[in-house]
């Protein structure tokens, strides 16, 4: 299997950006809620990108492409970055409905880990699926992930109210405090 490879979008991919997103926009809204037509549109996706990387900038959010042979295959995401005193982000992805059960997501759950766990110098990261979606609670347990808690009807989709698991990991040694990394953005 080739590997996976993590990049920060920019400008240059609002096309296949956009382009995959439309293409797994039903198998995207399997999992979750429509968004709206709006982020249809290239100016819409343009704009994500640029507020990703301001985001990144000021050491909020972290977005990277997941891409396999060049090819973009999914999406993969640190949010709500706290530091100094919890140093620790939210980890998210989806991938392409193609791009499912031929371990992609766990290779890119692994390599977001080094960056956040190296050069982000996070400490923790958490993660939250819907109790509906046990492929990624499975991918987040092989990459380390350990179920802290569970809350029930805890979001709405598709008008029906679903539980979710709560998961996290931390990196390997002590707990440290870490200023904002230089060069954050990656």
């Amino acid at each position: 299997m080739s590997e996976i490879q993590l990049r920060p979008p920019t400008l240059d991919d609002v096309d296949e950006l956009l382009a995959f997103e439309l293409a797994n926009r039903a198998f995207f809204e399997r999992w979750i809620n429509a968004r709206a037509p709006a982020f249809y549109q290239p100016d819409a996706v343009a704009d994500s990108i640029l507020a990703l990387q301001q985001a990144a900038l000021a050491d909020r959010a972290y977005g990277y492409l997941i891409l396999h042979d060049g090819t973009l295959v999914g999406r993969i995401n640190l949010t709500s970055v706290e530091r100094p005193y919890f140093n620790r982000a939210t980890l998210g992805y989806r991938l392409a409905e193609q791009a499912c059960g031929r371990g992609w997501a766990s290779a890119a759950v692994a390599r977001l880990q080094q960056l956040a766990f190296g050069p982000l110098g996070l400490w923790r990261l958490e993660a939250h699926v819907g109790q509906h979606n046990p492929a990624s609670r499975a991918v987040l347990l092989r990459n380390g992930f350990a179920l802290y808690g569970q809350s029930e009807q805890s979001f709405c989709l598709h008008g029906q109210w679903h539980g979710m698991w709560h998961l996290a990991c931390q990196a390997a040694g002590e707990p440290r405090l870490a200023a904002t990394p230089a060069g954050a953005a990656l």
